[in-house]
């Protein structure tokens, strides 16, 4: 399979940008992070996949310091300098959803869409809220979910400044914890399935989704299943190179070993 994992030397301009769950207007958003990685890529076109403002926590308790405004500024910066950029809501931004068909200030609001990669795959590109049993039909368990959710973020940042005073890198708490609860394995694994049947029912060779925030890139068969991942957990996005290959970017190990060569050179320089 051609997909693979980026984790170094990332390439500069991609045809195609993918990012999802930022959840801006959170405590938990990393937007620094994002920021710096929307610095170090360009892209002709850029979609956003659902969760970029979480209209749910800024009802309750919003948090929106100046790194949030510049995340904004800057993709519509983009935008004026000549990228596509298409925002598709998720269900924490789903009070955009009846404005979609329009277009404000060059951003293209959409339900969901069919992508074309280079090499002529067709993906549909959905947040993918909409397979999520919870959030369908269950809501205030859906809210209740959240808080939980948001309690373990608070948890992992806690957890990660211990390891930043030890120089360890950054390591998802909440992440692990998906990978070992069973119902989390489970519930991730349906997810998936639903995703897949619902690329087969629009002929698509794939799909590119969000919501779960689970970075993932697996062949099913006939389907490759993108999920682009988060920026309050794992930092990730995917790129499509001019060639029509799909490449997941980790930008929290690419900006640490950054980081780490950096500090490197200049401790060769004082040397």
């Amino acid at each position: 399979m051609q997909e693979r994992a980026l984790t170094a030397q990332p390439t500069k301009h991609y045809r195609t940008l993918f990012l999802s769950d930022i959840h801006l207007g959170t405590k938990a958003c990393q937007a620094e992070a994002l920021l710096d990685f929307l610095r170090q890529f360009e892209a002709d076109t850029i979609y956003l996949v659902g969760d970029v403002v979480d209209f749910w926590r800024i009802k309750r308790s919003p948090h929106w310091p100046q790194a949030h405004n510049d995340v904004i500024q800057k993709l519509l910066r983009k935008v004026r300098k000549g990228s596509r950029l298409i925002f598709i809501p998720g269900n924490h931004d789903e009070a955009l959803r009846p404005y979609c068909g329009q277009q404000f200030g060059g951003v293209e609001f959409k339900l969901n869409d069919i992508y074309e990669t280079a090499d002529g795959r067709r993906f549909l590109i959905m947040h993918g809220d909409e397979f999520d049993v919870v959030i369908r039909y269950v809501k205030w368990l859906a809210l209740l979910g959240d808080w939980a959710y948001v309690t373990a973020l608070g948890l992992n940042t806690a957890f990660n400044k211990v390891r930043r005073t030890f120089g360890l890198s950054y390591w998802s708490l909440s992440g692990y914890l998906k990978h070992k609860v069973k119902k989390a394995v489970n519930y991730i694994g349906d997810f998936e399935s639903a995703l897949i049947g619902e690329a087969r029912r629009h002929n698509a060779d794939g799909v590119i989704c969000g919501h779960i925030h689970h970075p993932a890139m697996r062949q099913f068969e006939d389907i490759l299943y993108v999920n682009t991942g988060d920026w309050v957990e794992s930092g990730t996005a995917v790129g499509e190179t001019w060639d029509g290959k799909l490449e997941m970017i980790r930008w929290m190990d690419v900006s640490g070993e950054q980081s780490q060569a950096a500090e490197q050179q200049d401790i060769t320089k004082a040397a």
